[in-house]
């Protein structure tokens, strides 16, 4: 589980609206920024803080993993080493950068160049299991369509041979700055480089490859390990297997979500596992040895004798195991009493004759009661 309270970071409570968020960002972020607050240590980390509260509360998916999970990248369930769990800011960039992004461009903050490194974008796949795969673990083998660095030209998009040059108009940055006079004073902007689309750089001579866009689409198959105990709406990330970075930039990462088929003989309620039984009028009020199926295979239970209809049993240890932890639930077998209809006229008969061995009449009036035991002595 996520240690840091995002909501905390900003100054807010747990369910603050996208524009309380917004507003208590950029409150913070003016008053921790670098430019204003050079050499300052604190003030360094605490604009960290309050950047990597931002990304995560700004996103709607990651916003909502973390409200209900405490992580933005799994459900919960405090997956470790294979990549569950905590927040990866490597991919935030300079604090010009979310500052520009932000409020604008060039009200005197530094902005980082358009054409530098950037994550590749993150994939979504839904895996389907069956009930028995979610509750014991599994492998498998999935498909997924991506966009990789063109091997022919190494990412570039210039033919063998030639190299992109950089853009005459932008310089290389991506950005044009445009300097306009107000009644308020001088203010400068910054917009994309219509020329190089942002790029720094002109592809003269395109790779015939990937026709001068530097990726291609191709068909990976990526094994995934599906722990024991997983659930309808846990989400497995794999780091680095995303899309593929722009300019030496790192893979986006690839989100397996995770769907589980619905069971015809079990219920599952978080890690317990719930099940009916029928058992007979008679065999309830004498009790009996029964036969109940669990995940594990059959297990023989005694229901004692006066059992009454929707009584539950529990049987400790045979529910779902908890994720990446030891220990599991319970099984709940809830017993239903079954009442017989349409009888003959003999099994009419041996239930008057139950009837008065207890002190009734068919009618309804009482005369002597006895006990359950009295009427097997």
């Amino acid at each position: 589980m996520a240690s840091k309270d995002y909501y905390a970071s900003l100054g807010l409570e747990k369910g603050a609206s996208d524009d309380e968020i917004k507003r208590a960002f950029r409150k913070l972020a003016i008053k921790y920024h670098p430019d204003k607050n050079q050499g300052n240590k604190e003030a360094e980390e605490k604009f960290k803080e309050i950047n990597e509260a931002y990304q995560v509360l700004s996103d709607p998916e990651k916003k909502a993993r973390y409200d209900q999970f405490g992580t933005a990248d799994f459900d919960g369930s405090g997956f470790g080493s294979g990549g569950f769990g905590g927040f990866d800011f490597s991919d935030m960039g300079g604090f010009g950068d979310i500052f520009e992004s932000f409020f604008g461009g060039g009200a005197g903050g530094s902005s980082r160049r358009r054409n530098g490194p950037t994550k590749g974008a993150d994939i979504e796949y839904t895996l389907n299991l069956t009930f028995e795969e979610a509750i014991f673990g599994t492998e498998k083998e999935i498909t997924i369509t991506k966009n990789e660095n063109c091997e022919e030209c190494s990412g570039t998009g210039a033919k063998a041979g030639s190299t992109p040059k950089t853009c005459d108009q932008c310089g290389g940055s991506g950005q044009v700055r445009v300097q306009r006079q107000t009644p308020l004073g001088s203010f400068v902007s910054t917009s994309t480089c219509d020329r190089c689309g942002g790029k720094g750089t002109i592809v003269d001579n395109p790779c015939p490859t990937c026709s001068g866009k530097g990726k291609v689409r191709k068909r990976r198959v990526i094994k995934v390990k599906v722990p024991a105990g997983v659930d309808t709406g846990n989400i497995i990330p794999l780091r680095g297997q995303g899309e593929h970075g722009n300019n030496g930039g790192p893979a986006g990462d690839l989100y397996v979500r995770i769907n589980v088929a619905s069971s015809k003989q079990f219920e599952r309620r978080g890690n317990d596992i719930y099940i009916d039984t029928h058992i007979s009028m008679s065999k309830a009020a004498l009790g009996v040895e029964i036969v109940v199926p669990t995940v594990d295979g059959d297990v023989k239970y005694t229901i004692p004798e006066g059992t009454q209809s929707g009584t539950l049993f529990r049987l400790k240890g045979k529910g779902v195991p908890r994720v990446n932890s030891s220990g599991r639930g319970d099984q709940y077998v809830r017993v239903i009493v079954d009442i017989p209809k349409n009888l003959n006229e003999k099994q009419k008969d041996a239930l008057k004759a139950f009837m008065e061995a207890c002190g009734e009449s068919v009618d309804g009036e009482v005369k002597h009661k006895k006990g359950l035991k009295d009427l097997f002595r």
